[in-house]
């Protein structure tokens, strides 16, 4: 039910007509008038608008002849000009009662009510564009509210017959990559129903061409996106009329069904890659009608997108989720029993441990007990008693009572004393370190041991006038690694105890004052400042000035000194390599080990800038899928930006985190002078989206801030409720390259629910990937590792297994060069080797959560539950082969048998998690 209008006599339409009526060859454009009536145009439009003709005379001229043509005149005209004067030249030429297109209200109401009743005179039907005097409509709305206000004037005011109205509401062009045009195929549809009701008998048009003008040159493309539009503009929409090239049309049944699914995901804006995926389409229908011109074989055809099928359901996916009452716990039994720490650091006596406490650096014994009386403050929350009372406990008490104020910047604080206090190299240096061999002054971390007053001194205001429940400790770079730049590195415990020390004083003294608010301290516990996973040379991409093994020396050094300088919580912070951060996790979860206590575990992530990712790559969402296997109490961002700047990232974060969120940004952007200018009230409406959202269980700040600052964001936050944690469902595997990938909602593309690992980097899997990697030309070897991902891998598989090959080297070379390439990095890897010390050198080059291909019953009991040990504490997914001390599985049932013993060791002894286990029967 479709009035179709011929195109072909517009010079906006054909350039041949335009070429003919340029140079007043009007029997052949009649020739063309006669064709658009022949392949069925119901009314012919003709309009002669160019700035080179004379488009009075030119109307004028082609009426008079085509009047007397019996084989174009035989249908009603369209007379299309953007001069009233135009169309009323032709107009008084036509015996018939035709279609003037168009006018608008963009020349205002009176003119428009004048050019109306002129028309109406003359008998004619008209086109009304949704135009007013602000412009053209382009949203729903504004088609909407032009085109009825429009109706009225006509219908009421000039009594314009209304079943001689047609509405032309502006088929605008999709696809275009701009997101403001995605919807202009959809907004036209619905305000085409919606005119249809609020205005009785009209009809609606529309420039058909318009919506593909992005995809000229392929009119295949082209007319199959008009079939789509106009099969639901008509039939569910109700257009009536449309200008078309009428013999080009293609039926809606005709199309190719993935050419129907690219059309209607363009058309109605259903998927973000509609448009990439349709330009994928139109460059090989292009690619065709090259090979056809010069004789050439087909291109192989896109695969193009297929509808996702459902994946087959068991018992455990249907349970529903329920109400989370704590963040996700560790496997420890104190953990999960929520056994208090007893603060009784004297006691822990691993040989590690006490390796550490008998090469310090103090002068004196250090105090390491910090347990107190069981009736020193009152048994129920809010209160605490170390010893007595569960932090993890306390903890979620707190953080799903209200929101939870941190500290601000430590550096800020110490540059702050120096404006007003002499703090140069010889207060750096104090008496101990006055004759060291290197300068001293920026090393804020040593003015714990040289001028604690100071460090003590900020920690109170922090906890005083900012009212900071938690206190990071000064020990952001107290590694041996970042101390080797003041060549301080044996005195790295020293510095995490008295930095930790000076903080639990501070925090008693505090806590004193007022039991109802217990203050406590969290070990800080920074990125070092080298870095696991980027090459610090441009000519080798191999290259690292660290290994995972030295920062976990490194941090579990560092965290010895704080906890037995009196730390409550263990925070990871200001990463900006999750490598890095791994690293420190997996030391804590050693001393963790080690020492059989509970301790909270917090992380914090740093976005380097607006592309929300760190500077290793990672974005928000896979950065913490890379580090969740830590459990930790509470993750969030800090450093880098400023509130506002974060807010699209903690928005994800928010999403997507099963544990408590946190963000502590800076004071803004830093100035020229690298200062930074936020106001404690800027800070704090900057911070109050996240409040309003409900996004954030602690906030704090960063660089820039200071106890007003603040001061400023509690008062903000104390109006707001902190984020509840999500209901726990249906634990799923969850991946990371560069980008995260949760393998329960994957499909491939073929529409299947199946993870597609790619093969061919794999020495058994490709001949040609096995002579690159004997030959060790690894930059080829990486070219195979981007096509097949661009070929559809979700994950990369890395074998480099030969009996002629260093497995172990190069698995750590491949492994090290390919998390640099974005383009392989972005999926997770599979680290593929028969013996388990080559998968475990790959691991440790690995910023994010990987599967480890593989382990099995076949070595044994006790060591296969070493190794699924080994791998938990990594955090990477695992592929479990049925094989046991007998040999492999072959029968359905000896499948089953050992896949089941592997899945009770692994879940009951291990408590590996279950969704990371893949079974390869």
């Amino acid at each position: 039910p479709f009035l179709n209008v011929g195109e072909r006599c517009n010079i906006s339409g054909s350039i041949r007509f335009k070429k003919l009526m340029m140079a007043g060859d009007y029997a052949t454009a009649m020739d063309i008038a006669k064709k658009q009536v022949e392949d069925g145009a119901h009314v012919l439009d003709i309009n002669v608008d160019d700035g080179m003709l004379d488009g009075l005379k030119a109307m004028e001229k082609f009426v008079k002849i085509a009047v007397t043509e019996p084989e174009v005149s035989k249908v009603p005209f369209m007379l299309d000009a953007s001069k009233f004067e135009i169309v009323m030249a032709g107009l008084k030429w036509c015996q018939g009662k035709c279609i003037v297109n168009s006018i608008s209200l963009k020349v205002g109401e009176e003119l428009f009510k004048e050019q109306a009743t002129l028309l109406r005179k003359h008998g004619c039907a008209v086109v009304v564009m949704a135009f007013d005097e602000e412009g053209q409509a382009a949203t729903e709305e504004e088609k909407v509210r032009i085109c009825k206000r429009s109706y009225d004037i006509l219908v009421n005011e000039v009594y314009f017959p209304p079943e001689d109205i047609i509405f032309d509401p502006n088929v605008l062009t999709i696809g275009t990559g701009m997101e403001e045009h995605a919807n202009y195929g959809v907004d036209f549809i619905n305000a085409t129903k919606t005119i249809k009701e609020i205005c009785p008998y009209v009809k609606i048009s529309g420039g058909i061409s318009n919506l593909s003008f992005g995809f000229r040159g392929v009119m295949k493309i082209r007319e199959s996106i008009h079939s789509v539009f106009l099969q639901h503009a008509i039939l569910e929409a109700g257009m009536d009329v449309g200008i078309v090239n009428a013999h080009e049309m293609i039926a809606y049944s005709e199309l190719e069904d993935d050419m129907k699914v690219l059309c209607e995901n363009l058309v109605f804006n259903k998927t973000e890659e509609a448009t990439d995926d349709m330009l994928e389409r139109t460059g090989y229908e292009r690619a065709c009608i090259d090979a056809k011109k010069k004789g050439l074989p087909m291109p192989r055809k896109p695969r193009g997108k297929m509808p996702n099928l459902p994946r087959l359901e068991f018992d455990y996916d249907k349970v529903p989720p329920k109400p989370a009452t704590e963040p996700p716990l560790p496997p420890s039994e104190v953990a999960r029993n929520h056994v208090p720490n007893t603060y009784l650091n004297s006691n822990l006596t691993h040989e590690k441990i006490a390796a550490i406490r008998a090469k310090a650096s103090n002068l004196t014994k250090p105090n390491l007990d910090y347990a107190q009386s069981n009736d020193t403050y009152p048994e129920s929350f809010p209160h605490f008693v170390r010893g007595r009372d569960s932090l993890r406990e306390h903890i979620t008490s707190l953080f799903t009572s209200r929101i939870a104020i941190y500290d601000g910047a430590m550096g800020t604080m110490i540059q702050n004393y120096a404006k007003r206090n002499r703090l140069e190299e010889e207060e750096y240096r104090g008496e101990r370190f006055a004759n060291w061999k290197c300068n001293m002054k920026g090393n804020n971390d040593q003015l714990s041991i040289t001028q604690p007053h100071i460090i003590s001194g900020i920690y109170k205001e922090y906890l005083e006038v900012g009212g900071s429940d938690m206190i990071g400790t000064n020990t952001f770079s107290s590694t041996t690694i970042a101390m080797a730049d003041y060549e301080m590195e044996d005195y790295a415990y020293e510095l995490n105890y008295e930095g930790a020390r000076l903080a639990r004083e501070a925090c008693d003294e505090v806590t004193a004052k007022d039991p109802s608010k217990p203050r406590f301290v969290v070990g800080a516990i920074g990125p070092t400042n080298r870095t696991g996973s980027i090459s610090p040379s441009v000519e080798d991409p191999a290259a690292r000035n660290v290994t995972f093994d030295e920062l976990v020396e490194a941090y579990f050094e560092q965290i010895v000194g704080l906890m037995d300088g009196g730390s409550d919580i263990l925070m990871v912070e200001t990463i900006f390599d999750t490598l890095n951060a791994k690293a420190a996790l997996y030391a804590i979860g050693e001393y963790l080990e080690f020492t059989g206590l509970d301790i909270p575990v917090f992380v914090s992530g740093t976005l380097v800038d607006q592309s929300g990712r760190t500077l290793s790559g990672q974005t928000g969402e896979a950065f913490y899928a890379s580090i969740r296997h830590a459990k930790p109490m509470c993750v969030g961002l800090n450093c880098a930006l400023g509130a506002k700047h974060m807010t699209p990232f903690v928005e994800k974060l928010a999403n997507c985190v099963e544990c408590f969120l946190h963000v502590y940004s800076n004071a803004g952007l830093p100035n020229a002078m690298g200062g930074y200018d936020e106001t404690p009230t800027d800070m704090a409406e900057q911070n109050k989206v996240f409040f309003e959202n409900g996004w954030l269980n602690m906030v704090g700040g960063c660089c820039g801030s200071t106890p007003p600052h603040i001061k400023a964001i509690r008062e903000m936050s104390e109006s707001y409720k902190p984020r509840k944690l999500p209901d726990v469902g249906r634990p799923k595997m969850w991946l990371s390259g560069l980008e995260d990938l949760i393998v329960d909602d994957v499909h491939n593309h073929l529409g299947l629910p199946f993870l597609n690992v790619g093969e061919r980097c794999n020495i058994s899997g490709s001949i040609r990937f096995k002579k690159l990697m004997m030959a060790g030309d690894y930059a080829t070897a990486m070219d195979i590792a981007k096509k097949q991902v661009e070929d559809g891998a979700h994950v990369l598989d890395i074998n480099v297994d030969d009996g002629m090959l260093d497995g172990l080297k190069a698995m750590e070379k491949f492994v090290k060069i390919a998390v640099t390439e974005p383009e392989v990095s972005k999926v997770p890897f599979m680290l593929d080797a028969s013996k388990f010390e080559i998968v475990m050198a790959g691991l440790k080059w690995c910023q994010g959560k990987c599967i480890v291909n593989s382990i099995s019953l076949k070595v044994g009991e006790e060591l296969f539950k070493e190794q699924a040990t080994l791998l938990r504490k990594h955090g990477c997914a695992v592929v479990v082969m049925a094989f046991d001390e007998e040999g492999q599985a072959a029968t359905e049932e000896e499948k089953v048998r050992i896949c089941k013993r592997s899945y009770d060791i692994l879940v009951n002894e291990v408590y590996f998690p279950p969704e990371d286990i893949i079974f390869d029967p």
